[in-house]
């Protein structure tokens, strides 16, 4: 499969709705020819800023809006953020990434104070990857001067459903965020959430959006909803496997060379079930305690599973 970015809606969906196992045969073969076989990146997120956030989007317990188990923190200091990822990388992780619950990055100590945190990480050996919401140029060379390896920023879902599930923030900001972090040589990182209500043809055009940049994303992490109470899609229904396959063989089809990440939604899926992920192109996951501030998989539990199915973690 070659790598473009001239795809359209009717050849995606076209793939997406192809056979399943001819799917994942097919992705497969494309995922061996860029990838190295059975190699999974161990990820690593820390919330280092937790809950207060005033966005509204409906997926999320940080948001200030809802009533959920998240309760708002400051921004954590810096020896126990370089513990964690201390911890993470002795436990096998080459990414780490950190998070903080913001509309927008703010010049000031606290942005100072992630400056150090990014040099210090960098220095560990780690790729650094932050999600911080929204940044300007001079905020996005600043990071990458520190060290930073990649910014991610998810579109989440389709243009059109989009405002169904945020008004806070457009599609079109986001996509300038994408572009910012372009322009200063920082590594994109975006994907989106499937489960939260929308229609097989949202996905197709999330998949569109991904796949239409030049370059692709070098890092497309795509998730299952978790729904959590207190949030407007609390009470979602979990989806089928079928579809997070799909999405997976899809992505890795349209975007050869990107690294395709399980991330939210594994913990309540079994081994077999991640396993035809990883068959279908997922190269990367997302492994501790917590997944930001919901449960996921420990590194005990993903060196299980990595053991069994006989992958192994990149190595830096």
């Amino acid at each position: 499969m070659e790598c473009r970015s001239d795809w359209t809606r009717e050849e995606i969906r076209s793939l997406h709705d192809s056979p399943l196992l001819d799917l994942v045969y097919k992705a497969a073969s494309v995922h061996r020819k860029h990838h190295t076989a059975n190699q999974v990146q161990i990820c690593s997120l820390i919330s280092i800023k937790t809950g207060g956030c005033p966005e509204d989007c409906k997926y999320c317990p940080q948001s200030s809006l809802y009533q959920t188990h998240v309760e708002a923190t400051p921004l954590m200091q810096n020896e126990e953020i370089l513990s964690l990822a201390k911890d993470a990388i002795a436990q096998g992780a080459t990414r780490v990434c950190l998070g903080a619950a913001w509309r927008k990055v703010r010049d000031g100590e606290q942005f100072n104070q992630i400056l150090e945190v990014v040099k210090k990480i960098a220095e560990m050996g780690a790729e650094v990857c932050c999600t911080l919401g929204m940044l300007n140029a001079s905020q996005a060379e600043k990071l990458k001067s520190a060290g930073l390896y990649a910014y991610n920023h998810n579109l989440d879902t389709s243009p059109e459903f989009y405002s169904s599930i945020i008004t806070t923030r457009s599609y079109e900001d986001r996509l300038n965020t994408l572009d910012t972090v372009e322009k200063a040589g920082i590594s994109v990182c975006c994907g989106g959430i499937i489960g939260m209500g929308e229609r097989i043809e949202d996905r197709i055009d999330l998949l569109h959006a991904l796949a239409s940049r030049k370059p692709h994303p070098a890092s497309v992490p795509i998730n299952l909803l978790t729904p959590v109470k207190g949030t407007p899609l609390g009470t979602k229904k979990r989806l089928p496997i079928w579809d997070l396959v799909r999405m997976v063989a899809t992505a890795r089809m349209i975007m050869p060379k990107a690294i395709v990440r399980l991330s939210a939604g594994r913990l309540e899926r079994s081994i077999e079930e991640q396993a035809l992920c990883f068959l279908a192109g997922a190269n990367s996951i997302h492994s501790g305690e917590k997944l930001l501030t919901c449960p996921n998989p420990h590194f005990d539990q993903d060196q299980n599973m990595m053991q069994i199915l006989g992958l192994q973690g990149l190595r830096r």
